[in-house]
């Protein structure tokens, strides 16, 4: 059964390019390690609730643009190996390519699919 790994970050919309730049050197390394899918979302309609909302759950400063981003892989267990690989994989040091955003604001998590439809 696959397994999605899920990301929400606010990044400096200064830094769009920069943003998509990193994404560019970062996400092919999961594809490496065995993940079928990268896709990284930059907000486009990222309205405000009256509880909680995406803006909210990262810190979001008004100058900066919520980015919601996942990981697909074939399984639980390609996952674990493919993570494990990758926090040791040097092309994954901040001093080879630094986050431009705050990546202590990032929430993420690990889920597993119990719907899914496609055409």
């Amino acid at each position: 059964m696959s397994y999605i790994d899920g990301f929400v970050i606010a990044v400096p919309t200064a830094n769009k390019q920069k943003f998509i730049d990193h994404a560019r050197l970062l996400d092919p390394i999961f594809l490496e390690l065995g993940a079928t899918r990268v896709v990284e979302g930059w907000g486009d309609d990222v309205p405000d609730g009256k509880q909680t909302d995406f803006r909210r759950a990262v810190q979001a400063k008004p100058d900066e643009t919520v980015v919601f981003s996942w990981i697909e892989w074939p399984d639980k267990a390609t996952r674990d190996a493919g993570m494990d690989a990758m926090m040791k994989d040097p092309r994954m040091s901040p001093e080879n390519n630094p986050m431009p955003f705050d990546g202590m604001r990032m929430i993420f998590g690990g889920f597993v699919p119990v719907v899914t439809l496609q055409t």
